[in-house]
């Protein structure tokens, strides 16, 4: 059946970029209307009016460029430092002296930390020292001297530049470690799935050879010591399983890519639509397998009714396995309000205490993923209750909301 991959790109950063690309055109409009209210002041003031004139159609026309890190590239981040730092010092040339000296902003004014700050979310908290001790070596010499309020915007914008830039790196770690947290899971539940279909097929053939090739005997006794070994090594194999390395972009500032396996495609000869729970578990009815289920039908999603009743299947023939074919087995099939459960009971000898931990460990999967694993997919449970010599029960309980909730989900 084919399998769906969906590829997901992670990034904390585009409210960062979304935010950046605001406060531009608003520090932008700041600097042009204070210097509109104090036009006469200006001994130059069509210094600044050329300014203001290319820093409008800068902001405006960059602005795609600080849309997302991709767009923010190396020789934008410099010509965007130049027009700040440009603006500072035509503040000498269009404003006087004295209302330099008094504390007067420079034309660029607070849009200056825009730029820094693009610097910080592209490249963290060293781009961002850079491009603030840029900016502080500018401010002071257009001042001239050290003044008090120079000094206290320098190191403000110097501390918040880093500030963010150091955050932005941790976020794109959390971002990485989440992303290969995403892929253990999705490779784990893959591998789990491979196991449920492995056990329900290769690995219930190669023990029904070993089982026969050694009461037969012969050369068939060495095919089953064969089969034994090959099932051994598959079940190690099914256990142990591979996690595939992390896919992280190129560019850290693009975020973390995550492939992530879906669920399987529906084929085109299979219904995708809900399927009647009774006319999936009728296929289990035999002489010694007796079905109890209700009078209307147990409508269930297409998958989840698939599995529910593969997960019934591996109950079934586990008892088959250790109980022997003369056991009697009973499935009961309950629709309540708000859960399925099917319950398969034998007469058989029931499982010591211990035993399927043993199992586990061992590589036999069969309660582990072709019971309880599908039952864990579905959002569901599998209890399993057995008593030495009183047989086995195994209760089955699929909640509808989860089960409904995931159809939904699948059918996007």
């Amino acid at each position: 059946m084919a399998r769906r991959e969906a590829v997901l790109r992670m990034s904390v950063e585009l409210p960062l970029w979304r935010a950046l690309a605001g406060y531009r055109v608003l520090t932008m409009l700041y600097a042009v209307g204070f210097f509109a209210t104090a036009y006469d002041g200006f001994e130059r003031p069509w210094v600044a009016v050329v300014y203001y004139c290319v820093l409008f159609v800068w902001t405006v026309a960059t602005l795609p460029k600080v849309a997302n890190a991709a767009s923010c590239t190396k020789r934008f981040l410099a010509a965007d430092l130049t027009v700040a730092l440009t603006g500072i010092m035509l503040t000498a040339v269009a404003d006087s002296h004295a209302r330099i000296q008094s504390g007067g902003p420079t034309l660029p004014s607070i849009w200056t930390a825009g730029s820094v700050l693009a610097f910080a979310i592209k490249g963290g908290w060293r781009w961002a020292a850079f491009a603030s001790t840029a900016v502080a070596v500018t401010n002071l010499v257009e001042r001239g001297a050290p003044a008090r309020d120079t000094v206290h915007n320098v190191v403000l914008v110097w501390v918040a530049s880093i500030a963010i830039g150091y955050v932005v790196e941790v976020a794109r770690a959390s971002e990485r470690t989440l992303a290969r947290a995403l892929e253990i899971e999705a490779a784990t539940r893959e591998r789990e799935r491979l196991a449920r279909d492995i056990h329900d097929g290769v690995l219930q053939v190669l023990a029904m050879v070993q089982r026969r090739g050694a009461v037969i005997g012969g050369e068939a006794a060495e095919l089953g010591r064969m089969a034994g070994e090959q099932e051994v090594a598959l079940r190690t194999l099914v256990s142990g399983g591979l996690v595939p390395i992390s896919r992280i972009s190129r560019d850290a500032a693009d975020g973390a890519v995550v492939h992530a396996v879906d669920e399987p495609a529906p084929q085109a000869s299979e219904p995708d639509g809900p399927l009647d729970l009774r006319a999936l578990l009728a296929a289990f009815a035999a002489a010694r397998v007796n079905l109890a289920e209700p009078g209307a039908p147990v409508m269930l999603p297409a998958p989840a009714a698939r599995e529910l009743a593969a997960a019934v299947g591996a109950a079934l023939d586990n008892v088959r396995r250790h109980a022997g074919d003369d056991a009697r087995a009973w499935i009961l099939v309950e629709d309540e309000p708000d859960a399925v459960i099917v319950t398969v009971r034998d007469d058989g000898p029931g499982i010591p205490e211990g035993r399927l931990a043993q199992a586990e460990g061992e590589g036999r999967l069969g309660v582990a993923q072709s019971i309880r694993g599908r039952l864990r997919d579905l959002g569901g449970g599998a209890e399993l209750i057995s008593t030495p010599g009183q047989g086995t029960e195994v209760e089955l309980t699929v909640p509808k909301e989860k089960i409904v909730q995931r159809g939904k989900a699948g059918s996007r």
